[in-house]
């Protein structure tokens, strides 16, 4: 049966508490593509492991971008591994690639769906229990590797619709003389035809090297993958998102075979509580003092102890 839960306000008895740290950190690298870091609890029987996917762009294993540090996916991983539950987060390949200035021009979206199997399978013989958690981009990712073998699939601000319909609806909402365009350029990506006849103000989205990318991306429809699995899910999102509104959360919900959806009041995209407007909800992208909301951590700790 489905849980639909609208979180309003919760004050946890740990909301002043700053936890000391309960865990090690090791990083590791698994292979030529992947390189994390597993916090170990202490006392750790082994039985649960949590992998983080990080969303789009170059995002590291923290959760950052250049110029944009606010720590999301180290602070979830650290409530998670002070909770009792180890974690493993790392870098997308494309953060390695940078590093070492080889970067891959045939950089593909299932690419980093092969990271995410190739980690759930490292770690598959070592534990009991594995939840993939993906934020935004990356919930889709894990989606696509569960069945490497994950046990559960938490989404955080993972988007319910294919990125062609989601690249429409922005466009239609925000600069509106480029729809017709955007509709026909995503209507050639989708028969497999690249193309050069587009706006310059389009060409963060259509540059003739992503084009290819978003090709692949593009044909995967979150809620109808989501609606042949049968994992347990649990599904957070906020009505602060400035990326992946609550409707995508909904439609995911409203597919999924056994799921839970939270959705947290004033939650934004990076999992933090914003009480002002959009200046405010944009600056914490690059504010790593701001704490993840406990809405959040809270209902991933009982969704993980329950499986």
């Amino acid at each position: 049966m489905k849980k639909i839960k609208l979180i309003l306000m919760y004050l946890w008895a740990s909301t002043s508490v700053l936890l000391a740290q309960e865990f090690t950190s090791k990083d590791l690298t698994l292979n030529a593509h992947i390189d994390g870091t597993l916090l170990t609890p202490e006392n750790d029987s082994r039985s649960k492991l949590v992998i983080l996917i990080a969303g789009s762009g170059p995002t590291d294993r923290d959760g950052n971008q250049s110029f944009m540090k606010n720590n999301s996916l180290k602070k979830l991983a650290e409530f998670l591994s002070n909770s009792g539950i180890a974690s493993f987060r790392y870098d997308k390949r494309i953060v390695k690639q940078i590093r070492t200035g080889t970067i891959d021009d045939s950089i593909r979206f299932d690419d980093f769906v092969t990271d995410a199997k190739s980690v759930i399978e490292y770690f598959k013989p070592s534990y009991e229990t594995i939840v993939v958690a993906g934020h935004s981009q990356g919930s889709l990712v894990g989606l696509l590797a569960l069945d490497s073998g994950a046990s559960g699939f938490i989404s955080l601000a993972g988007a319910g619709k294919s990125i062609d319909a989601i690249l429409v609806d922005q466009i239609s909402k925000t600069a509106p003389m480029f729809l017709d365009d955007t509709k026909r350029v995503l209507k050639s990506l989708k028969e497999g035809q690249t193309t050069s006849d587009f706006p310059a103000a389009l060409g963060s989205i259509f540059n003739l090297d992503i084009q290819p990318f978003m090709m692949n991306w593009m044909q995967y429809d979150p809620a109808k993958i989501l609606s042949e699995q049968s994992i347990p899910t649990l599904i957070i999102n906020g009505t602060k998102d400035l990326q992946v509104g609550v409707d995508e959360a909904k439609l995911l919900d409203s597919n999924a075979q056994n799921s839970t959806l939270v959705v947290v009041e004033n939650l934004n995209h990076v999992l933090v509580k914003i009480e002002g407007g959009d200046l405010e909800n944009a600056k914490s992208y690059n504010e790593s003092n701001r704490p993840i909301a406990e809405e959040v951590t809270q209902a991933m700790l009982d969704y993980i102890n329950a499986l």
